[in-house]
């Protein structure tokens, strides 16, 4: 069980941290909302180490030795890493799943650029799908299809976090747009980040990104009421109202190079009741064939791991081990200042 002092800890962090994330949360069990805001307080802090600090890099690989000792039993002295390895403890939470969290931020550490909406969603696969992926596994739901879907939430919420931080991320020298989406309007990476302006072209590029969130949150619906009953309001509200932000995004005629989309408390009271009536009507509604999808290719390989009831080998030792430890020795080499990494900008 989670120490309540690290609880509070995990509580305070996400309610400061991620308020649409902690709202969501507050319609879920306690059985399942405590974990899973303790799940979420180390991804964010994790996430934060990498994005907030200059040595990605070394954040990554401090990131790598703390789950090793989390999945070794001997969490660091954080109440994070204690209240995240009890986590793992109590629901036998597949390695991979935090594993493919970590390379994400590795793929940031390394600043690597997309070519297509595929790499975007292999992306966000790593950074949202695999939470989602870890949601469901707290709710006691190992069905596979139940998983895509829950993936599919994951991406979702990703391409829309994308969309509205198009001009900050550009700001900071980052870009997520597809590379291909970039060429055929006439833009290279170089002049995009030099000038970064809300022209039509990237307003329609914009656009065209939270028209893919739409279709996956509409598949990812069709998901949640193959969760438990308790469970269902939670997730659809997290569904709304990361999909309102997608939204604002559109009501500011998708410029979010001027403005970075919000919403208010009002509009998030408001899906929260949105929630609570659909779970009632999906009691009572056929359920939909949309629930049987099979997962994207991108998100499979996080649907069957998670669908495995224990842990799959150690953290590193299995499935896609090679490939991880071809991107940890490319971190390690560039701490020495061994060279550039592969992917580096040039």
């Amino acid at each position: 069980m989670i120490d309540p002092r690290d609880m509070y800890y995990c509580r305070s962090a996400i309610r400061h941290g991620s308020l649409s994330f902690y709202t969501a949360s507050r319609l879920l069990p306690a059985s399942v909302r405590d974990p899973a805001l303790a799940l979420y307080a180390f991804c964010r802090g994790a996430d934060d180490a990498v994005d907030l600090h200059d040595g990605k890099v070394g954040a990554v690989l401090r990131l790598r030795d703390r789950l090793d000792d989390i999945y070794a039993g001997r969490p660091a002295d954080r109440p994070e890493d204690r209240a995240f390895a009890a986590v793992v403890d109590q629901f036998d939470m597949p390695a991979a799943l935090p594993e493919a969290l970590l390379e994400g931020f590795a793929w940031d550490a390394m600043e690597r650029r997309y070519d297509t909406l595929s790499g975007v969603t292999d992306y966000a696969a790593r950074v949202a799908a695999a939470v989602g992926a870890m949601m469901t596994v707290l709710m006691g739901v190992r069905e596979a299809n139940a998983l895509a879907r829950a993936c599919d939430l994951g991406v979702a919420m990703q391409l829309t976090n994308i969309a509205r931080d198009v001009g900050e991320d550009a700001r900071a020298g980052r870009i997520y747009l597809p590379l291909d989406w970039l060429d055929e309007a006439g833009l290279s990476p170089e002049s995009f980040l030099a000038d970064p302006l809300p022209t039509p072209e990237v307003r329609a590029m914009i656009k065209r990104l939270l028209r893919e969130a739409d279709r996956l949150y509409y598949r990812a619906e069709a998901g949640v009421p193959a969760l438990p009953r308790r469970a269902r309001p939670g997730i659809y509200a997290a569904r709304f109202v990361y999909a309102g932000i997608g939204g604002a995004i559109e009501r500011n005629g998708h410029d979010s190079m001027s403005y970075r989309a919000h919403t208010s408390k009002s509009q998030k009271v408001g899906w929260l009741g949105q929630s609570i009536l659909r779970t009632g009507v999906s009691m009572v509604m056929p359920g939909s064939a949309v629930l049987y999808a099979p997962p994207l290719t991108e998100t499979a390989f996080l649907v069957e791991a998670a669908a495995h009831t224990t842990p799959v080998g150690s953290v590193w030792g299995e499935g896609r081990a090679g490939d991880l430890v071809g991107i940890f020795a490319a971190l390690e080499a560039k701490s020495r200042g061994s060279g550039p990494l592969e992917g580096d900008p040039v």
